[in-house]
């Protein structure tokens, strides 16, 4: 049976019938995606560049032409890319990997920069802050790699062995958000310091996965979230007062968020049964708008 905070949740939320569906800009056609809900293998970057993962190679398109330009490959059978972050500022595209590699590529020179190693399990989640990249694996694990030395692994974030399915630092690089398989966000302070921390800050039950999480670009202290398929609910969290400012039940699980600062809304991925995007008014949570594709199975 539900909790009854969670049935409160869902008789708070505001329906509306969405406005006429709006029709993409341009399609892209992938085939051999992975079907695994925990990985992170799509990344766009302030240079219009996309990076999308198929099996052990990630391809380079460009964001107006959606033509491909590059490609990077492991060259292997056996392992595959599980996640990839663009560098906030350049063309450094970090991968990791079904075998807890983590790798960086110079999309530019079109060489791979570096390997770094200490995952023993899939890296299924990255973010960047300034020089250091962040990982997080399926054993539990958050390691921060200072990509300027050669004695990169600085540090460990480790709360339980729960997978990492969602990582996103903070606008003001003070704060790292990380979602779990078992439903937990956590809230990590920027200490590099530190070698070992167990304790976050914060930590924030939900009833299922946390893979979507995002920090609000103009409010540095409002985060995002949003949950899987035994909760599909959109919540807004103000993390200063550990209270949820609004939620909406979006009736799928959700994959993934975007906040849009120029219309102060909200868009979330959708996964089954819809698989579609949603446009959100913030700070009530209305939904305005619904973008369909075409699901293949």
């Amino acid at each position: 049976g539900c909790r009854e905070g969670t049935q409160n949740e869902f008789r708070a939320v505001t329906i509306i019938k969405p406005s006429t569906p709006l029709e993409p800009e341009g399609k892209l056609h992938v085939t051999g995606l992975r079907n695994d809900y925990y990985l992170n293998i799509l990344d766009w970057n302030t240079e219009n560049l996309i990076a999308i993962a198929v099996g052990s190679v990630a391809y380079i398109l460009n964001g107006v032409t959606l033509q491909t330009i590059e490609n990077i490959d492991l060259n292997s059978n056996s392992k595959y890319i599980s996640s990839l972050a663009w560098i906030k500022e350049g063309t450094c595209l970090a991968a990791g990997t079904s075998d807890g590699e983590v790798q960086l590529w110079d999309i530019e020179t079109k060489k791979r920069l570096r390997n770094m190693f200490g995952h023993l399990s899939v890296v299924g989640a990255l973010s960047w802050n300034h020089y250091i990249l962040s990982s997080g694996s399926w054993l539990g694990s958050i390691h921060h790699h200072d990509v300027r030395v050669a004695q990169h692994h600085v540090g460990t974030l480790f709360q339980n062995k729960q997978s990492i399915c969602s990582l996103k630092w903070s606008l003001t690089n003070q704060l790292l958000a990380s979602g779990s398989s078992d439903g937990i966000l956590s809230i990590w302070p920027s200490d590099p310091g530190v070698k070992l921390q167990t304790q976050p800050l914060k930590t924030i039950p939900h009833s299922s996965a946390v893979k979507a999480v995002n920090w609000c670009p103009w409010q540095s202290e409002v985060i995002a979230t949003g949950g899987g398929m035994k909760d599909g609910i959109l919540r807004v969290w103000d993390i200063n007062n550990e209270k949820m400012i609004q939620s909406a039940a979006t009736d799928s699980q959700i994959c993934s968020l975007l906040w849009l600062p120029k219309t102060t809304e909200v868009m979330t991925g959708q996964g089954l049964p819809g698989n579609q995007m949603k446009i959100w008014k913030y700070p009530m949570l209305i939904n305005s708008s619904e973008l369909y594709g075409k699901y293949f199975s």
